[in-house]
C-alpha cells in the first residue's frame, strides 16, 4: 500500500503520455494558437491532480489512459467521416479547410 499523497507514478505516466503525444501529434496543431492549446493541458493535469488526491490511483489511471483512448476513437471516427487519413492528415488541403486554416 502506498503512503497517502504519493502521486509520483500518476505524474510520471501522465507526463510521459503528454510528451509522447506532443512529439508525435503536435504537427497536426501547427496553426492552432497557443492560447487554445495551453488550457487543454492545464485541464488534463488539473484533473489528474484532483483525482490522485481524491478518489485515488485507480480512477486517476482511468482518466490518464481513458482520455487518450476516447480521443483516439473520436479522432478515427472524425477523420473517416471527413475523408481524411487519420495518420497523415491527407489530403492536406481538405484537413486545413476543415480546421479553418486556409491552404497549406
Amino acid at each position: 500500500m502506498r503512503p497517502r499523497g504519493d502521486t509520483s507514478l500518476e505524474w510520471l505516466v501522465s507526463a510521459v503520455l503528454a510528451a509522447a503525444g506532443i512529439i508525435e501529434f503536435g504537427h497536426f496543431e501547427e496553426r492552432t494558437p497557443k492560447w487554445r492549446r495551453l488550457p487543454k493541458w492545464t485541464l488534463y493535469f488539473g484533473v489528474t491532480a484532483l483525482l490522485s488526491r481524491g478518489p485515488g490511483r485507480p480512477w486517476t489511471f482511468v482518466w490518464i489512459l481513458g482520455l487518450p483512448g476516447v480521443g483516439l476513437a473520436f479522432h478515427l471516427w472524425w477523420c473517416r467521416k471527413h475523408g481524411i487519413d487519420p495518420l497523415s492528415a491527407e489530403p492536406k488541403e481538405r484537413y486545413y479547410e476543415l480546421r479553418g486554416w486556409g491552404r497549406p
